[in-house]
């Protein structure tokens, strides 16, 4: 999954917790998810840094 791609799941689960009623069942799952791609997000930017750090070094 790119970057990109969990962003715009994570935009998609924000609306629907915005707009639908949940059941605490959906609820726990959409945040569960999220967070899931929450974690994926900062670990591509981490590795992202760390090129660019490596490439200003060198």
């Amino acid at each position: 999954m790119t970057y990109k791609e969990a962003i715009a799941e994570i935009e998609q689960i924000l609306k629907s917790l915005r707009e639908e009623q949940n059941s605490i069942d959906t609820l726990s799952e959409r945040v569960e998810r999220a967070s899931e791609l929450i974690a994926l997000c900062r670990e591509k930017l981490r590795k992202a840094e760390n090129e660019v750090n490596k490439v200003l070094e060198d």
